[in-house]
């Protein structure tokens, strides 16, 4: 049946004033401007989990996807017997493993391979071809894996076929041939030190159809040679044969490794199913498959690695979440008010002709039900729009649509309690605030200290995902620093007031008196303002932390323009380099890890364990980092080192320091170095963040030897408007004189290929880790809709005492205020409320990173480097200057109002009276 409310009319008779819908078209602009609010509330609910789930499994998978396959497969490995045969019960193993891996890894597993091999560390091969004929060392292994005949095109002669009683046939690839003078019909030995000799025939050359192919990653070698680097190197390569010959060769007594190599489709994973993905690597990896069996993966830790990002992550959007969605309801409240203020005369006229509070219940909710359901129906839908998989926000769906379509309501019902003919004054406060406003303010101060408490404990995950109290901790911190303020602000603005009653004209009088009464009018769009800034504030802060510790952490990894790595360059590189146009200044640098430290300079002294060791010209390293404009620190006991007698000055990591005594030696290219402990840091530029023991040598001051002098294996570089190719082209040229220099013959391509580093380039792939994309998406949602949120509450606290001040600006020109007084009057009304709760709501933002501590686990995303607490003036005077501009539009709307309002339209007899 339709809602309709009858009205006299003018002959007597009572005449329908039309249903729900005709009412709702009279007063369409607060109900749509309530619609909106509800349906960005909706899409907010639903779309970010959304958006949050699609950018965290697109996270994963490009986190997955380079992995090398030790960490990304599972691979199950076995030992074969004495005659190289597989444990009894791996017959079908590939199948039968494959089933029994914990659920659900079988339905995440792509791409399987069985295989056995020689490896190439434990066989000597003995020929009269190639290197073998001119006393080189070659170390060829065998391999036989399933796929593998598929995986390849033969480009002479034919694939291995053994049969008993013959030599093992095997198939070099084109680059193993060619480097070690294959070809089919060529006889090998191979020999395992202890072992009786198998004998090799090459009966096949072959290109490999996708050298990228997945099944090639565990046998490089196959398809590209190791070459010797150092005098004395070996050659090490694979040759493929058949299981058949891999067979023979293990009953000639070479070692064989058999294993079951299972490749999970990354795609197939999502961010959801990390924890049971994880758990099911673990508890494979604890499964014994077979007698002595190792299982090889790091998939788990990666992966649990991943999941701890995000967690924090999440962490931090439900913070973010939180304060946006708070400010949301405060706006839906407060819009919800001035809708039922915009409707006072009519909601009274009804109340004093006997409309019962129901009734006005029903008559507004009538309204309200055609319109705001339907708003939070469009948000949902166009929250569906947004890829990702659903976040499980349902249940908060028609809470909002129960709090946009009951609030009018609720409001229109509070305010009709009393049948009154004349409006009270709403702009004047009690003398004493009530005892209910008193408990409400101080359960909200309780609950957020409380809160504060239990989050720098506990974190904002507990263990079962985020809490939501702890994650509404910020919210209720801001909201009780507003009510405080706003509680105390009065007081202050008073003692000007009474200075401006002794000071000439009544309008700073007049516009401080308002502002000073604290009425409830004022006080929650404000308050919504204070939580609306924090919230924009705090991301904006948090973002800017993130960043200045991601820029540290470059700083310290590539301490200058870039890093030039290889494995080894002719000590003439460095001036070639510096000779290139762009390059500016260069610093060879030597960088060795897991090397031995001594107690002294005799080879029978006593171990203190492995370190890294970093050979560096410590000036010259200065010198780079300082062209390039990276602040680091090179300790001056470095820089002042110079050669001599006695131990060279070091800088080492507190873990070193701990095992160290007085002087200790160090192992730079099998040469013993003394070196006493001159500084004690926990990180120093160019050593890989994360190493816990590290020394730094300075090269400038070590006694080299004429025929093994330190040999650089990177360069620090200051380089300009540099052509890349150049760099990379003069760096591998050094890197081939020098290999050429080892192997006493000409080398065209180096063992390792030079490659170039910048520290923008490491910069930017810090933005690319992890979730990244997920934080990213946090503190862009929370700095933007943090501001805008703010900028429609100073639209509110402009609006919602804007009648109380049309009369009394209509008054006020009866007595002769001009315009321009008029608006000088509104500013000095608006602009201390409004600039103190802005400022307040900045101050609580800046603060809440450093009150939150380690719950928020911002080191997460810097690794490496603690994030610290950074803050860019520039930030918070960004979201400062927003809130100006809306308080500016919003009286200039008011004051463009007034302009064309007529002193009589507004005090006509009868109306209200404030």
């Amino acid at each position: 049946m339709t809602d309709t409310v009858t009205a006299p009319s003018t002959d007597g008779r009572r005449r329908r004033t039309g249903g729900p819908g005709a009412r709702l078209r009279t007063v369409a602009g607060p109900a749509v401007l309530l619609a909106l609010l509800g349906l960005v509330a909706a899409a907010l609910v639903t779309g970010a989990p959304r958006l949050t789930n699609d950018l965290a499994d697109r996270s994963m998978h490009a986190d997955l996807a380079p992995l090398p396959y030790q960490v990304r497969d599972l691979t199950i490995e076995v030992g074969g017997g004495a005659d190289g045969a597989a444990p009894a019960g791996s017959a079908g193993g590939l199948d039968r493993f494959g089933a029994a891996l914990p659920s659900p890894l079988p339905d995440l597993v792509d791409q399987r391979w069985q295989a056995a091999t020689v490896d190439a560390d434990e066989v000597i091969t003995s020929g009269d071809v190639g290197p073998l004929a001119e006393g080189g060392t070659v170390r060829l292994g065998l391999h036989t894996q399933t796929g593998v005949a598929e995986a390849t095109r033969l480009t002479a002669g034919t694939w291995p076929s053994n049969g008993p009683g013959q030599p093992v046939q095997v198939a070099v690839s084109q680059a193993v041939a060619d480097t070690l003078a294959l070809r089919p019909g060529v006889r090998l030995g191979v020999t395992a030190p202890g072992r009786a000799t198998a004998e090799l025939l090459v009966t096949g050359v072959f290109q490999p159809v996708r050298p990228a192919d997945p099944l090639w990653a565990a046998t490089p070698q196959a398809l590209e040679p190791l070459l010797p680097v150092n005098d004395g190197d070996p050659f090490v390569a694979v040759a493929v044969t058949d299981p058949a010959g891999l067979a023979a060769a293990g009953r000639a007594g070479l070692p064989v490794t058999h294993s079951w190599r299972y490749r999970f489709d990354h795609e197939r994973l999502d961010s959801s199913t990390i924890e049971p993905v994880a758990a099911a690597v673990g508890a494979a990896r604890r499964t014994r498959w077979l007698p002595g069996a190792a299982v090889q993966t790091s998939l788990d830790t990666h992966l649990v690695r991943f999941g701890d990002q995000l967690t924090s992550v999440r962490n931090l959007l439900a913070v973010v979440h939180a304060g946006l969605l708070a400010s949301l309801f405060g706006l839906i409240l407060l819009a919800a008010r001035v809708a039922v203020q915009t409707r006072r005369a009519e909601l009274a006229l009804l109340r004093s002709r006997g409309a019962s509070l129901a009734t006005i219940g029903r008559h507004t909710l009538a309204e309200a039900a055609l319109l705001q359901p339907a708003a939070v129906t469009v948000g949902t839908l166009l929250a569906l729009l947004v890829p990702g998989r659903d976040g499980g926000t349902w249940w908060a769906l028609p809470l909002i649509a129960a709090v946009t379509t009951g609030a009018v309501p609720v409001f229109a019902m509070a305010g009709q309690r009393h049948v009154t003919v004349v409006a009270g004054r709403q702009d004047l406060a009690g003398a004493r605030p009530s005892a209910r406003r008193l408990t409400v303010e101080v359960t909200v101060l309780l609950v957020a200290v409380l809160g504060l408490v239990l989050l720098r404990r506990r974190g904002l995950d507990a263990g079962g995902g985020v809490d939501g109290y702890l994650a509404a901790v910020p919210v209720l911190l801001a909201v009780a620093v507003a009510l405080l303020v706003l509680r105390a602000l009065p007081w202050p603005l008073r003692l000007l007031d009474r200075a401006a009653a002794r000071a000439r004209g009544a309008l700073l009088f007049l516009g401080v008196a308002r502002a000073g009464r604290g009425t409830p009018v004022t006080t929650g769009p404000l308050a919504v303002l204070v939580v609306a800034v924090s919230t924009g504030v705090f991301s904006a802060v948090v973002t800017d932390t993130v960043g200045r510790a991601r820029d540290t952490a470059a700083d310290l990894s590539v301490p200058a323009d870039a890093w030039l790595t290889g494995y080894a360059f002719t000590p003439d590189t460095t001036d070639r380099l510096a000779g290139l146009p762009g390059v500016r200044a260069v610093a060879p640098v030597r960088i060795d890890s897991n090397r031995p430290l001594l107690s002294g300079t005799d080879p029978q002294a006593r171990t203190l364990g492995t370190a890294r060791v970093m050979v560096v010209d410590a000036p010259a390293f200065a010198r780079v980092a300082a062209v390039s404009g990276v602040d680091v620190d090179v300790p001056e006991a470095l820089r002042a080192a110079r050669r001599g007698d006695g131990p060279v000055p070091a800088v080492v990591s507190p873990d070193v320091a701990e095992a160290l005594g007085d002087t200790a030696a160090a192992d730079v290219q099998s040469r013993l170095y003394p070196f006493r402990v001159a500084g004690v840091v926990d990180t120093f530029p160019g050593v890989d963040l994360g190493t816990d023991r590290f020394v730094v040598l300075p090269w400038q001051a070590l006694t080299e030897y004429a025929h093994t002098p330190v040999i650089p294996n990177r360069f620090l570089l200051a380089a300009d408007g540099h052509d890349p190719a150049a760099v990379l082209a003069a760096a591998d040229d050094g890197q081939r004189r020098w290999q050429a220099a080892v192997l006493g013959t000409q080398v065209d391509v180096p063992e390792v290929p030079a490659q170039l580093l910048t520290r923008s380039a490491f910069r930017d792939g810090l933005d690319r880790t992890g979730a990244n994309d997920v934080l990213v998406l946090a503190f862009t949602v929370g700095a933007v809709g943090g501001s805008a949120l703010a900028v429609l509450a100073v639209g509110f606290a402009v609006l919602a005492d804007s009648r109380s001040r049309t009369r009394m600006l209509s008054r006020l020109r009866t007595l002769g205020f001009s315009e321009g007084q008029g608006r000088r009057l509104l500013m000095s009304e608006l602009v201390p409320l409004v600039g103190v709760a802005a400022l307040v709501g900045a101050a609580v933002g800046v603060a809440l990173p450093g009150l939150l501590g380690p719950a928020l686990g911002l080191s997460a995303f810097t690794p490496g480097v603690t994030a610290g607490w950074y803050l860019d003036p520039l930030v918070v005077g960004v979201v400062l200057g927003l809130v100006a501009v809306g308080l500016a539009a919003g009286l200039g709307v008011e004051i463009l109002v007034n302009r064309r309002t007529r002193p009589a339209e507004t005090l006509r007899l009868g109306e209200e009276n404030p």
